[in-house]
């Protein structure tokens, strides 16, 4: 491929995104495809046929997950694996995850027409579910290729119609794997390109971004119970005021951040108050908090301040505090090894990039403490996602499939 060129054209590769939308395409103009419905069948067979036309061996695992194989020459028990998620959120768009997909295929044809056999094989992947859009539960096919599915987990679980999961999955035609915890030897690396869904390299201007860290997540609801009091006849200096305390809280919690910069981030996304009404002292409050960094100590150093100043808070104003921490997952990192082979040939091809972290989560923190990982990102426009407006331009889908089409060749060619 010679260096200015692109190995498809932007047009091309929207075209296949816009068809495997098809698949679940929403009256509102977005894509809902959750697990297992009829949507999600159509897609994955649609794509099996997609896969075997190019040549490609084609198989599904037992729960669902679509692979489709360029066969290696020499080293026929190595693989690397890219691809991403099928599955949607509800109203989605277009991009977040089956991008992935359809870079992947298009990366094996380009690689298998213009070089012919790898030396290992290379095989890319539909995984049936990351988003956790129709059962309490995510990421359930990379936890299944890496054998951590929580398999008795999800037997009793149901969507919001009341359907079991493990009904659901059998009417799709699939069943639980016989050894849960079984993880394939051969799989020697994975690679996975994914829209930003942030507005970094966007507003870098960069094409590409190459994913050092997925940042770890401590997620907070807070509950603060003061004393609902009439609010002309109660005093200033005798109330109880769960909002007030919340008030102070929030802003602390926003200048803490702000102070130690990034790549810390906090979040107060959720806030109730009871009861509610504008002459009424707030009784009672509840929110929300998010907190990511990238490095576990400087999260837990952060998250630890933030814990003592809410109590300190509620203390001086009276309130009682409940702190439940219900998610506390640590940061994930790329491996160096393939994030180097994916640097180096970016270099080699002249792909303008930038080094960076990823602030959400993907099925590549799943798979990096089993198998060898690294990401390559692609702009999103105005940071949307999980949104019908979710949109990155023709030009930057083609600049991330030749990113991985080199990442790719690194890995699958090369000694």
């Amino acid at each position: 491929m010679e260096k200015g060129t692109n190995a498809y054209s932007g047009q091309d590769i929207q075209a296949k995104l816009d068809w495997l939308g098809e698949f679940g395409k929403d009256p509102s103009g977005g894509v809902s495809r959750v697990l297992y419905s009829k949507e999600w069948v159509k897609a994955q067979n649609a794509l099996k046929d997609l896969f075997e036309e190019a040549g490609l061996s084609v198989e599904y695992d037992e729960i669902g997950n679509l692979f489709g194989r360029l066969e290696g020459s020499k080293h026929k028990d190595e693989t690397i694996l890219t691809g991403s998620h099928v599955d949607t959120v509800k109203n989605g768009g277009k991009y977040d995850g089956q991008y992935g997909i359809i870079a992947g295929f298009l990366a094996l044809k380009y690689l298998k027409e213009t070089y012919g056999a790898p030396l290992r094989n290379i095989e890319v992947v539909s995984m049936a579910e990351e988003e956790g859009s129709r059962f309490p539960f995510s990421f359930w096919g990379s936890k299944n290729i890496v054998g951590h599915p929580s398999t008795k987990e999800v037997k009793d679980m149901t969507d919001f119609d009341g359907i079991p999961f493990e009904q659901a999955m059998h009417n799709a035609g699939f069943d639980f794997k016989e050894d849960p915890s079984d993880v394939r030897k051969d799989l020697k690396a994975f690679v996975e390109i994914h829209v930003e869904q942030g507005n970094v390299l966007e507003r870098e201007n960069k094409a590409v971004g190459i994913v050092r860290h997925i940042a770890g997540q401590r997620r907070y609801t807070i509950t603060l119970d003061g004393q609902a009091n009439h609010a002309g006849t109660t005093p200033m200096g005798y109330r109880k005021d769960a909002m007030n305390a919340a008030a102070r809280m929030i802003t602390a919690i926003n200048d803490m951040a702000l102070k130690v910069g990034d790549p810390l981030v906090a979040t107060v996304g959720k806030l109730i108050a009871e009861p509610n009404t504008v002459n009424v002292v707030p009784g009672k409050v509840t929110f929300t908090i998010d907190i990511r960094h990238t490095e576990k100590d400087a999260l837990y150093s952060f998250t630890e301040e933030v814990e003592n100043m809410l109590q300190d808070v509620a203390e001086k104003i009276g309130v009682g505090i409940n702190i439940d921490r219900w998610m506390d997952a640590p940061p994930v990192p790329m491996d160096a090894g393939v994030v180097n082979a994916i640097k180096e040939q970016c270099d080699a091809d002249g792909l303008d990039y930038k080094m960076m972290h990823s602030g959400a989560g993907h099925d590549s923190q799943i798979m990096a403490p089993v198998i060898p990982t690294a990401m390559i990102f692609v702009p999103s426009k105005d940071g949307i996602s999980h949104s019908p407006y979710e949109y990155t331009s023709p030009e930057d889908l083609a600049e991330g499939v030749d990113a991985l089409i080199a990442a790719l060749y690194n890995l699958g060619y090369k000694e």
